[in-house]
């Protein structure tokens, strides 16, 4: 998947460490790697059967993924908050990828997400260029036409999942997470005990820290921040190196009116930030404490 990224995505060896949550050394070796095992084995480079698209469904799904993340989530220090080079060539390629297989579950999933997450993007960025959370976005200036066909696929996926008693996919979950986000009319309507169930799910399939911060937030809007801070703080060995780590923990604390230490957390996560949206961003939360 590094290889593919660097190759075919465009995408730096540090935006791919970032990724894949490494040093960008590490990130430098595994790809070196891949490539002399390529030439040692001699695997040629041709389009592959049929027969061999299941197996390689998930790699491909996966480098989507982290293509549209990149565009969306932009880390590159000289880059735009929003690149929309990478999230429309990823759209592009998960709707050509769900034409081609449209009985697959996750290549649905996978389109359902990107396109819901897409509708959003026209109020990510404020008119000052500093990036807007979800909870204080416009949602008037979401894109309801992306809205409702990423609704759609989320729908047939749940219909087919019950019909056929089949377990939703990671990238199933996913998209029906940010159905429930783009459900809501305003941010204090968001259906938060949906969100953290679904998280529950996604954790069973992908325990990873990742997903571990992000349903610690769901928890922290149900229960209280200082339940959701708790958690938080047991991924502190796993993400000190992870940006939306801190920046988590800081509005957590901020809440708690933990001044000190939330501008502690505020001043790690802008140390981490890979963008300047990011840094002014984080710089506003950080000095708005004063």
């Amino acid at each position: 998947m590094a290889l593919t990224l660097r190759m075919l995505g465009g995408l730096s060896v540090a935006e791919i460490a970032r990724a894949f949550l490494v040093q960008e050394s590490t990130m430098a070796a595994r790809i070196t790697r891949a490539k002399a095992k390529i030439a040692a084995a001699r695997i040629p480079y041709r389009v592959p059967d049929a027969d061999d698209l299941p197996d390689r469904v998930t790699g491909v799904l996966a480098v989507l993924y982290l293509v549209f993340n990149e565009g969306y989530l932009a880390t590159g220090p000289d880059t735009d908050p929003v690149r929309r080079d990478l999230t429309a060539e990823a759209i592009r390629l998960a709707r050509l990828l769900h034409a081609l297989l449209p009985e697959d579950g996750e290549v649905t999933g996978l389109l359902a997400l990107v396109l819901l997450t897409e509708a959003r993007s026209g109020a990510r960025v404020g008119p000052d260029g500093t990036l807007v959370t979800l909870d204080e976005q416009d949602r008037s200036r979401w894109d309801a036409d992306l809205i409702a066909e990423g609704h759609r696929l989320v729908r047939e996926r749940i219909a087919a999942c019950r019909e056929t008693r089949a377990a939703p996919g990671r990238y199933q979950l996913h998209a029906a997470i940010n159905a429930v986000h783009t459900s809501a009319r305003e941010a204090s309507e968001t259906d938060w005990s949906q969100v953290l169930a679904l998280y529950d799910q996604l954790a069973r399939l992908d325990p990873s820290p990742v997903v571990a911060l992000n349903r610690a937030f769901a928890v922290a809007e149900l229960d209280g921040a200082d339940v959701g801070l708790a958690l938080v703080d047991r991924l502190a060995d796993a993400l000190s190196g992870y940006q939306p780590f801190h920046a988590t923990r800081a509005d957590l604390l901020r809440r708690l009116g933990r001044g000190d230490d939330a501008r502690a957390a505020y001043d790690r996560a802008i140390e981490l930030a890979g963008t300047a949206a990011q840094v002014t961003t984080l710089t506003r939360r950080r000095d708005a404490l004063n």
